[in-house]
């Protein structure tokens, strides 16, 4: 079996400015459309990932399950790793 990805579709500056609206809902059915300026490729246009809602509840539920974390000696562990200095 053959699995192709979509090819990028490429519009020039002036495609995107009058047909913008044309142009984004390609984007959002999940098309990415490179814009070019005179002739250089200068964005990607791309959809971005919906966001995932948590519930509250559900976050709870996995905190009451986590293992107990040790203030004190997570720091300790924190410091022997970390460098706190500032670079000058």
């Amino acid at each position: 079996m053959c699995y192709s990805l979509p090819m990028n579709r490429i519009i020039n500056q002036r495609e995107l400015r009058n047909q913008s609206a044309a142009v984004l809902r390609e984007v959002e059915a999940g098309a990415t459309i490179v814009v070019t300026r005179n002739g250089t490729p200068v964005a990607e246009l791309r959809p971005i990932r919906a966001r995932r809602f948590v519930l509250r509840a559900t976050i709870s539920q996995a905190a009451s399950r986590a293992p107990r974390i040790d203030a004190g000696r997570f720091r300790a562990d924190l410091e022997a790793v970390v460098d706190q200095r500032l670079d000058d």
